[in-house]
């Protein structure tokens, strides 16, 4: 029981000393250093930060390499708000293609309900039946004819784009 109650305080120990990593140290502008758990504002250019969550401090990271011109040539970590910015981008971007990707949808589903309409058509047409239409007044006409085969001519044309 007791060793049980020892790794539940070892591994809470553990848990907070991960937490205490996580604090930006930077240099402001009289050259102060500046401790905070929250990342330094967009003003503090990314060469004044001194360290960040999940990076070793520049001056350790120096020590490390043996060469201090190092620490200025590797890229400082991306910063709370460009991070933002480029999620923000990456989302926009994102339901873009998500509204084409809706928009084609719903054109292939016209196209299709079209043909369809046309098919049907089409069969009206060739099967010799009686067709009628309302003219301006109201009243029901049967088509000519001449307008079978101009219909027909015509529901071929859009026939042939379906396919």
């Amino acid at each position: 029981m007791r060793r049980l109650q020892h790794a539940v305080v070892t591994l809470a120990l553990f848990g907070c000393a991960s937490a205490a990593m996580a604090q930006y140290v930077w240099l402001n502008e009289k050259g102060v250093k500046q401790y905070s758990d929250v990342p330094p504002p967009a003003s503090v250019p990314n060469s004044r930060i001194l360290k960040s969550p999940g990076s070793l401090p520049r001056a350790e990271e120096a020590a490390q390499t043996g060469n201090a011109a190092d620490t200025e040539q590797k890229p400082a970590a991306k910063s709370l708000a460009e991070r933002n910015a480029d999620f923000e981008k990456r989302r926009a971007e994102q339901a873009e293609k998500d509204k084409q990707a809706a928009d084609k949808a719903r054109q292939a589903a016209a196209r299709k309900k079209n043909c369809e309409d046309a098919r049907d058509y089409n069969r009206a047409l060739t099967s010799g039946q009686r067709i009628s239409r309302m003219n301006a007044e109201g009243e029901r006409v049967y088509i000519s004819d001449e307008e079978r085969a101009r219909e027909e001519r015509e529901t071929q044309r859009t026939l042939a784009d379906c396919q």
